[in-house]
């Protein structure tokens, strides 16, 4: 075949070619247009619809942040300044006036409890009220406000169950207390509050005529917290958990 003839074939090739991929593109922009044309329809037909949905969000979020600024926060504020007295008297162990009348007129925890409910410090002022009734010898009363409390960045869930732990304990509820010992031993490794929680776990499992489950309570203190202040003489302890057992 003549050169000349190959390089028109090659010509004609590629029109067609460019020519089949104009008419894609085309294509493809009849097709965007459609769907622009067709959303453009879909918002003039719904437009009322449209912006009051995008101006119920607007509100709600401008509600939800002018409610933190100009509330929550400054509430927060207060609260914290109210309960600073009381902070200084159960840090006196002086529990019954931290609860009710901490002095210099300054709010109680039970105050700041229901006078700024909702707010971060009255969470924390039922884990110290908690505390308070604990000590007081009302373990009833401490039960019902340390399981009021959830667990923040300064009281983990730890202290909450240990506490409810000792609360449980001292009203006879034994399975309840060994539940909660074995929760505030699993919520976090502690070095020092878990083998202490873990020791009044082989305590009380002691207490219930299982020495086994003690043993093995023990042991688990001994292989991972032996450096602890209850890791240091915890083999005398296992030593009297293995001889209940025979």
């Amino acid at each position: 075949m003549p050169v000349k003839t190959i390089f028109a074939q090659i010509f004609e090739n590629r029109m067609a070619r460019r020519k089949k991929t104009r008419r894609a593109e085309d294509e493809t922009l009849i097709d965007i247009v459609e769907v622009s044309d067709q959303a453009s329809d879909f918002f003039e037909r719904n437009q009322s619809l449209i912006l009051g949905i995008l101006g119920a969000i607007a509100l709600v979020i401008g509600g939800l942040f002018a409610y933190k600024t100009f509330f929550k926060l400054p509430k927060e504020r207060e609260a914290a300044e109210q309960m600073f007295q009381a902070e200084l008297q159960f840090e006196r162990d002086s529990f019954e006036l931290a609860l009710l009348n901490p002095g210099g007129g300054y709010s109680g925890f039970l105050d700041i409890i229901d006078e700024y409910s909702g707010t971060d410090v009255a969470n924390i002022a039922s884990y110290y009220a908690g505390i308070c009734y604990l000590h007081l010898g009302k373990f009833d009363a401490a039960i019902s406000y340390l399981e009021d409390f959830s667990p923040d960045g300064d009281v983990t869930p730890i202290m909450k169950h240990g506490a409810l732990g000792d609360a449980h304990s001292e009203l006879g509820n034994f399975d309840k207390a060994i539940s909660e010992y074995r929760k505030a031993a699993n919520a976090e490794d502690n070095d020092f509050l878990t083998p202490y929680y873990l020791k009044k776990l082989g305590l009380l499992y002691e207490h219930q005529g299982n020495p086994q489950a003690a043993v093995d309570v023990f042991r688990e203190i001994k292989e991972d917290y032996s450096k602890s202040q209850d890791g240091f003489n915890i083999d005398k302890f296992i030593e009297r958990a293995e001889a209940a057992l025979n």
